[in-house]
């Protein structure tokens, strides 16, 4: 449901919500505008999600900016009512009201943000221009966290690593229009290589959770083969 919701203006997270861009896994990248969203996130937590996949659940969806608003799961049916009742709706009075539920909400509200005491290695950790140099980065660091990032990492297509972090960085500074265009491409170039469909022959048919990536290491995944991804499709090309 990310790309249907995470674009709207209002995004309302309970207790019972999971996020992940999980896409790694399976031989993709974050699709549906995650090049758009996911390095607008404060710091380098977008990358850290997109790479990892890690997933965020309730309140933490909120503090890294996905959601805009909390509301407890059981509050939902009165928060449609009132906001099918509202007379005129305007942005305004949705944001009143979305507050004021909000407000109300302390659910959680004293439990810590679960990556609080990962964040400053988060931001430097993630913050180099390859995914090389990515895991150079956490085999140097060798805290706990940052082996465990590795582990997660050794896990993904090296072709999606890499296609997901130029993605990203390129996302940055683009409209969600131009950031739907290259995805588009990214898409058609995934269709015809190979992880994708073993990916999700691994994880989502035979789910045997053990995918033969080819290539099977970042090193083989030449900046010609990448470039290529994000290349103009011509009269292909998606049009907005």
């Amino acid at each position: 449901g990310v790309g249907v919701s995470v674009h709207g203006h209002f995004r309302v997270a309970t207790e019972k919500t999971v996020f992940a861009m999980p896409e790694t896994a399976i031989g993709l990248f974050p699709d549906v505008g995650g090049g758009y969203f996911l390095p607008r996130l404060s710091g380098k937590i977008g990358y850290y999600l997109a790479l990892t996949g890690c997933r965020l659940k309730g309140r933490d969806v909120l503090r890294v900016g996905i959601a805009t608003h909390f509301v407890e799961s059981e509050k939902l049916p009165a928060l449609e009512k009132d906001l099918i009742a509202l007379k005129s709706p305007s942005k305004e009075k949705i944001a009143d009201l979305l507050n004021s539920y909000h407000m109300k909400c302390t659910i959680d509200q004293e439990k810590e943000f679960a990556l609080h005491e990962h964040m400053e290695k988060i931001n430097s950790l993630f913050s180099a221009n390859s995914v090389e140099e990515i895991v150079k980065n956490l085999k140097q660091d060798g805290s706990p966290f940052a082996m465990k990032q590795l582990e997660t990492i050794n896990k993904m297509s090296p072709t999606s690593l890499k296609l997901t972090l130029r993605q990203l960085r390129e996302g940055a500074s683009m409209s969600l229009q131009e950031v739907l265009r290259m995805e588009y491409r990214l898409s058609q170039a995934c269709m015809k290589g190979h992880d994708f469909f073993e990916g999700v022959r691994a994880v989502l048919i035979d789910r045997d959770q053990s995918p033969k990536w080819k290539p099977a290491a970042l090193e083989e995944v030449s900046d010609e083969f990448v470039d290529n991804c994000f290349k103009p499709l011509g009269n292909d090309d998606l049009k907005l």
